[in-house]
């Protein structure tokens, strides 16, 4: 991100334009790797394009990547580098994990002093041009080497990176299926580095329509599908004002053809709230992540849990693991791209909700015998018909729901994009304190010095601040011990 020109920045200038140069310096220490990287490392790539944006191209892909996997484009922030935002996003253990090749581009202080990707500059972020050229030839490059699956191409970025991933997903939508904006900018905002203090700390007043018409402005005469956009932000970000992720959303749901108001909202951990925007066939096309107390960086969540990752450090804060719900949103937690070539139910539909159960339909495939269902990555059912009812979920949860149709062979085919069903009811509150507040705050009683919990009557021990539970309301003022997880 291009920063303010203010005294507090200004003292900065100077050790950041040193690190800058030092980081040029290593990179062109370093050795050159073989254009094929090694499975399972990250590696450095030369000889991808002729590099009109003077980009450095570094690769990772897990060991055994199979072809037709996806492939993910992920640009660091200004002052990062392309290692660090490998070993700090998050993207490697999704990567392992749901199985796609990972493309990061660095910049360097020989195209801006602070190694900012020019996000701001007509000359290098348009179709054809500069960086945005440069990106799209590592794509090529990356893509023909791991054989990826060109429908299943993504780009995320963080800040000045996350600007740069607006404009390649308006400059190129015939290439990139879907994108992530994080704590970055509109497409097109600015178009010189002296406009640029303007879309960080203020919004430009442009109604949805204009917002969208510099969308279709940057490839025109485009007639094809538009990639899906997820937009995090973060609410205390200083060095790109909130307004940007609003007038993200604006642009990308006009460009979309849809409308501001939520198709669905629901909360994540980290204080995250998540609105979603779903398209004429009700999938999602456009979601905002307001992360509430963020400051300005990438959301991780370092620690072991599936929705957990990352590590923390400068521009990396521990919230929510961004990358983790963004790679959901793109569907990369699903069954992968199929074997067979029947494409993909349209309008997969969420039908209706209990407590415990959601319901699905999705037109039907010419020639499928069956379709597998998907909840949460994990095939739960193959229903011979273009309907199916899930049971035993959780009160007041979400899931996410992805179905393909299978031929008569057995081959699976291409996943829809994924809906998300959340089932009525409220979901079960978990509280962890000692058996002295637990009483306090009404969840248990005691009795002759021993504590018991509400409801359920278990005992929890003596009357004191020393014995530690954890409680679960199951219901309204029934309560239950677990300790063991909630």
């Amino acid at each position: 991100m291009r920063f303010p020109a203010s005294r507090r920045f200004r003292r900065h200038t100077a050790l950041a334009a040193v690190l800058g140069a030092l980081a040029a310096g290593l990179t062109a220490l370093a050795p050159l790797a073989p254009a094929a990287a090694a499975a399972g490392t990250l590696q450095q790539v030369t000889g991808f394009g002729s590099n009109p944006g003077n980009l450095t191209m570094y690769e990772y892909a897990p060991a055994g990547l199979p072809a037709n996997a996806p492939l993910v484009v992920a640009l660091h922030g200004c002052t990062q580098s392309a290692s660090d935002y490998h070993a700090h996003s998050g993207w490697q253990k999704f990567a392992d994990q749901w199985g796609f090749a990972v493309v990061y581009p660095q910049t360097g202080a020989a195209n801006n002093s602070l190694s900012c990707f020019s996000w701001f500059d007509s000359t290098k972020d348009t179709r054809g041009r500069g960086e945005a050229a440069s990106v799209v030839q590592m794509v090529d490059h990356a893509a023909a080497q791991y054989r990826s699956d060109r429908g299943r191409v993504f780009v995320t970025g963080l800040s000045a990176g996350g600007g740069m991933t607006a404009d390649l997903l308006a400059d190129y939508p015939e290439v990139f299926a879907g994108g992530a904006v994080d704590s970055g900018l509109p497409a097109q905002c600015a178009t010189t580095q002296g406009a640029a203090s303007g879309c960080q700390y203020g919004g430009r007043g442009l109604t949805p329509r204009q917002w969208g018409d510099k969308v279709r402005d940057s490839y025109p005469g485009y007639t094809g599908p538009w990639p899906r956009v997820a937009i995090w932000q973060g609410t205390s970000d200083t060095t790109v004002a909130p307004v940007n992720a609003t007038e993200l959303r604006d642009q990308w749901t006009d460009v979309w053809g849809i409308g501001q108001p939520p198709s669905d909202t629901r909360g994540l951990p980290g204080g995250t709230t998540e609105d979603v925007y779903d398209d004429s066939a009700g999938n999602p096309a456009v979601a905002l992540f307001s992360v509430s107390g963020m400051a300005h960086g990438l959301a991780v969540d370092p620690g072991p849990g599936a929705d957990q990752c990352g590590a923390t450090g400068a521009y990396y804060l521990d919230t929510v693991c961004s990358s983790y719900h963004t790679a959901r949103f793109w569907g990369l937690d699903g069954p992968g791209g199929g074997s067979g070539s029947l494409p993909a139910p349209a309008r997969v539909t969420v039908t209706g909700t209990t407590d415990t159960g959601a319901s699905l339909s999705w037109a039907a495939v010419s020639g499928a015998a069956s379709y597998n269902v998907y909840r949460d990555g994990t095939k739960v059912a193959s229903p011979t018909g273009t309907s199916y009812t899930d049971a035993g979920l959780s009160a007041g949860s979400s899931y996410s729901y992805t179905v393909a149709a299978v031929d008569s062979a057995g081959a699976v085919g291409t996943p829809s994009s994924p809906v998300t069903a959340t089932t009525a009811g409220t979901a079960p509150r978990c509280y962890t304190d000692d058996n002295y507040d637990q009483v306090r705050a009404g969840r248990a009683h005691q009795s002759l010095g021993l504590v018991y919990a509400d409801g359920s009557n278990q005992a929890m021990g003596l009357y004191n601040v020393a014995v530690m539970h954890t409680l679960k309301e199951t219901s309204q003022d029934y309560f239950v011990i677990a300790d063991q997880g909630c």
